[in-house]
């Protein structure tokens, strides 16, 4: 019976009937005819709520729904949820559809509204984006229908409860990945990338496409063929890749809803697939004012795996983040040359010049490539117009500021340090062609 009365509704028809029928009572007072009618229309009222009732609840299986999603999902992406609905009824039913999602996406008024006709199921999808990793739980399916009378409304309660998580973007990570080895990254609006294998080292001829290097034409394998057929030269391989994450907090400042730390794992799990699909080993180190975690680099099968996995798991403590420990563990894990990515961020010359000490050891001794953010909203700031002495001061900070992130570049630079300066957005696309250039250039 609690049940029962849990999952039975009056639809605002109801309530509009009622409304209606107190109004005649009160008119009957005045005109006293109208009694009569008002009494007759409530029994036939209630007779009317009564027999809507039945059809509904006596049917024990009105209602089948089913979620259908991924295992994983993945962070900052579009992530396609189904539910697949069918009706047991012996006449179209009017259903609302409330699917109770995770609270991380604080989605208040998710719901779908359809018919669903006799024996015919009918499928509704929706798309999620995450932008925090984690454990993600959704709960269960309610269905509210009504017959045609629409009088009473029952709640139906269906599929189960499910736990989703929510891993690093293998969603970017495939397609880069796509892009980079038909080199295809510069249609993405960035500079026109080299191609890989400038090593002298011959390994085939092949046919000319978009990007190759016009000094590699064969001429004569291109006068027998017909076409443009170029060398191909075999690149360096197992050379080491680590992908170097400032946990800190200056990598929690949200653009779009990541965090520059989700940005950045997202781009190392990216760069890492690359670069163990060119034959290079891939590894991870995060850090604060310790290093957290270092996944040692490998090339072996199972090693994008526990990259994703490393990855997964990643959350900060907004500490202030120690360069020198850093500078410490890779001088005595690593010992061959690597190549190192970093990750982090510099709003201004002081606190890269706190920094650049323990950079310019990491110099020495690997080839470190020290990637930080363009802030993008500073750059919306400088080209709105200045109405007011109060735009003159913000455009003012705000093209120092930038201003001053080409100082830490350049600065950077004069001490043999590479640079990515970069929107959050392209952070991915312009590491894998340094990656990619680097390479070509022979310096890895």
């Amino acid at each position: 019976m609690k049940q029962f009365f849990r999952s039975y509704y009056l639809t605002p028809r109801v309530y509009g009937g009622l409304g209606l029928l107190i109004a005649m009572f009160i008119l009957a007072y005045v005109v006293p005819w109208l009694f009569y009618p008002a009494e007759i229309l409530t029994y036939l009222f209630l007779v009317a709520i009564v027999g809507d009732s039945l059809v509904l609840f006596l049917n024990k299986k009105g209602i089948t729904a089913e979620r259908i999603c991924a295992e994983k999902f993945s962070n900052g992406d579009e992530n396609l949820v189904k539910l697949v609905l069918e009706s047991r009824f012996n006449f179209p039913v009017q259903a609302t559809v409330y699917d109770e999602l995770p609270e991380q996406f604080q989605i208040r008024d998710h719901e779908f509204h359809t018919t669903l006709k006799p024996l015919e199921p009918i499928e509704l999808s929706y798309n999620l984006r995450p932008v925090k990793r984690g454990s993600y739980q959704f709960g269960i399916i309610n269905v509210l229908v009504a017959s045609p009378a629409g009088l009473v409304r029952r709640r139906f309660q269906l599929g189960t409860e499910r736990a989703i998580a929510v891993y690093p973007s293998f969603v970017q990570m495939r397609k880069y990945e796509l892009l980079a080895i038909s080199n295809q990254l510069k249609e993405f609006g960035v500079k026109k990338i080299r191609r890989i294998g400038n090593n002298m080292e011959f390994e085939q001829i092949k046919n000319y496409v978009s990007g190759d290097d016009y000094r590699k034409v064969n001429w004569k394998a291109t006068a027998r063929k017909g076409h443009l057929m170029v060398n191909q030269y075999q690149e360096e391989k197992s050379q080491q890749v680590y992908s170097v994450i400032d946990k800190g907090r200056v990598m929690q400042q949200p653009f779009e809803g990541l965090s520059l730390l989700d940005y950045s794992v997202n781009s190392s799990l990216a760069i890492s697939n690359i670069a163990l699909k060119k034959g290079d080993k891939a590894g991870i180190v995060t850090f604060q004012d310790k290093v957290n975690s270092m996944l040692p680099a490998s090339n072996r099968n199972m090693q994008l795996n526990l990259i994703l996995e490393h990855l997964y798991k990643q959350k900060t403590a907004y500490k202030e983040s120690d360069f020198s420990r850093l500078y410490i563990t890779l001088k005595r894990k690593v010992n061959q040359r690597a190549l190192v990515l970093l990750y982090t961020n510099f709003e201004s010359l002081s606190s890269m010049r706190r920094q650049l000490p323990s950079m310019r050891k990491i110099a020495q001794q690997h080839l470190l490539v020290c990637i930080f953010f363009e802030n993008t909203e500073v750059d919306g700031l400088i080209n709105t117009s200045a109405n007011d002495i109060e735009d003159v001061y913000t455009k003012g900070i705000a093209e120092q500021l930038v201003f001053e992130k080409k100082q830490i570049v350049k600065e950077l630079k004069s001490h043999g340090i590479h640079t990515i300066l970069t929107p959050p957005k392209e952070l991915s696309v312009n590491t894998i062609n340094k990656y990619l250039e680097l390479k070509s250039r022979g310096l890895i």
